[in-house]
């Protein structure tokens, strides 16, 4: 049975941007990321970051939960899918998000509701 032991460290974000160009995000581990303006360009857009960011989170909050649950050897893939709606009240706001989790292994119904809440339960 393999077993996860998430590292903890300090979450930071920073973006940058100038008259021109790009804005550029950079992680406080020193990652860049640049950001396309509003689909103007190809990439990925302040919204994508954010639904990206959630989707990755859940999916990892998933494996460490079958990893607690000691069904780790068991899963095969997560999936998460995450959506929004813009706001009916206001240009560029988000008013709901939709996130859709799917857990793919050799796992009955019951041990999938536990990933999936220890997974929502554990999430920021």
């Amino acid at each position: 049975m393999v077993e996860l032991h998430p590292q903890r460290r300090a979450a930071s974000a920073t973006a940058r941007l100038g008259r021109t160009g790009r804005p550029v995000v950079t992680s406080g581990g020193g990652k860049t990321i640049d950001v396309a303006p509003a689909g103007l360009d190809p990439g990925f857009t302040p919204i994508d970051l954010l639904y990206s960011s959630l989707a990755s989170c859940l999916a990892i909050s998933a494996r460490i939960a079958a990893s607690e649950l000691r069904l780790l050897d068991r899963l095969e893939v997560v999936t998460v899918q995450v959506a929004g709606e813009k706001a009916e009240n206001g240009p560029c706001r988000i008013g709901e998000i939709f996130c859709e989790l799917a857990v793919e292994g050799n796992l009955d119904p019951a041990q999938l509701a536990q990933i999936a809440k220890r997974a929502e339960e554990s999430a920021p």
